[in-house]
């Protein structure tokens, strides 16, 4: 079992920065790799952005690539996402998300707010 943390949401006005920081317990030993996940409402989850841990290689959806910036430290089994620049289409709750076999686990989700 995998359990996760979300911190860091709030409200911004458009242009601002926020952190969000999850950070997971449990067999953490298992995790290899973390991601973030939105869902505006009335609308899918959507990947934002994923770390590896082993590799540290990255990815960003298309829509906050140069704005949001995923980061982890593994020995505090956390990952972070810096969001600069922030629009007001960027307003979601926010998931924190990691896949160990068979389960993939969620956060509870923070709420990001911005306002234009």
């Amino acid at each position: 079992q995998v359990q996760l943390v979300e911190s860091g949401g709030g409200l911004v006005q458009a242009g601002g920065s926020l952190r969000l920081s999850c950070t997971a317990s449990g067999r953490t030993f298992s995790i290899w790799n973390m991601a973030w996940y939105r869902q505006a409402p009335g609308k899918e989850r959507v990947l934002v952005a994923r770390i590896n841990w082993n590799s540290g290689n990255t990815d960003y959806a298309d829509s906050v690539k140069g704005r949001f910036t995923i980061s982890g430290d593994n020995a505090k089994s956390t990952v972070y996402l810096r969001m600069n620049s922030l629009k007001p289409e960027d307003t979601a709750i926010y998931y924190c998300n990691t896949y160990v076999p068979p389960v993939n686990y969620w956060g509870q989700g923070t709420q990001v707010t911005v306002s234009s």
